[in-house]
C-alpha cells in the first residue's frame, strides 16, 4: 500500500464535469450533483483503511453539509479487477450499510480521477456555488485511525465556503492510499 498526500488547493479551478453510473443505476452529473451553495467531490473506495477509518464522519459531515447548500458526492476509480472489494456490488453494499446521503459513483475509465488530478483515496475536493475549488484538505486529522475528538477541518472549511464562497487559506493535505491505477499492478 503506497500512501500518498494531496497537492495544495489550486484555488477557483474549475470543477470537472461527469456523467458517472451510480450505485442507485442512475447517471449522475456534476450539475445534478452540485448543491446551491457548493459542492463537494470525494474520491473514496471500499478498501482504503484511511477510508474505513473516516467513513462514519465523513457520513455525518455529507449529512450536515446538505443542510447548508452543500451537496457531496463520492467517486471510486481503484481497478476492481485487482481490488475486488472496491467493485460495484460491494460499494452497493457499503452504500446501503452507511446510508451513504450521497451518491456513490463508478469511474470504471479512470478519466474523472485523471481529470480532477485525484490521486488518493481518500481526495476531497470543495467547490464554491460558482464551481470553484476552495477546499484541497483532509476530513481530520485521523490517518488510518480514527483520531477523538478531532477538529471536523473538512466540515469547517465547506460551511465557509457555503456561508462566504471561500475556503481557508489555510488547508493541511489530505493523506490515503494511492489511486489504483489501471495496469500499474
Amino acid at each position: 500500500m503506497v500512501s500518498l498526500q494531496t497537492p495544495v488547493c489550486d484555488f477557483d479551478a474549475p470543477a470537472v464535469d461527469f456523467a458517472l453510473p451510480g450505485v442507485d443505476g442512475r447517471i449522475w452529473t456534476l450539475q445534478q450533483c452540485r448543491g446551491e451553495k457548493g459542492v463537494l467531490v470525494m474520491f473514496i473506495c471500499n478498501h482504503c483503511p484511511y477510508v474505513k477509518a473516516i467513513l462514519s464522519r465523513l457520513v455525518r459531515d455529507a449529512r450536515e453539509l446538505a443542510d447548508h447548500g452543500v451537496n457531496s458526492v463520492a467517486i471510486m476509480s481503484n481497478d476492481p479487477a485487482e481490488y475486488p472489494e472496491d467493485a460495484f456490488e460491494n460499494m452497493q453494499l457499503v452504500a446501503r450499510r452507511e446510508q451513504f446521503p450521497f451518491p456513490y459513483l463508478v469511474d470504471e475509465t479512470q478519466t474523472v480521477a485523471k481529470a480532477y488530478g485525484a490521486i488518493c483515496t481518500p481526495d476531497f475536493f470543495g467547490y464554491n456555488a460558482a464551481l470553484g475549488l476552495q477546499y484541497r484538505g483532509r476530513l481530520d486529522a485521523s490517518t488510518r485511525q480514527a483520531v477523538p475528538g478531532a477538529r471536523r477541518e473538512l466540515y469547517e472549511a465547506m460551511l465557509s465556503v457555503a456561508r462566504t464562497g471561500r475556503g481557508p487559506a489555510e488547508q493541511i493535505p489530505s493523506i490515503g492510499c494511492s489511486i489504483k491505477w489501471k495496469g500499474s499492478a
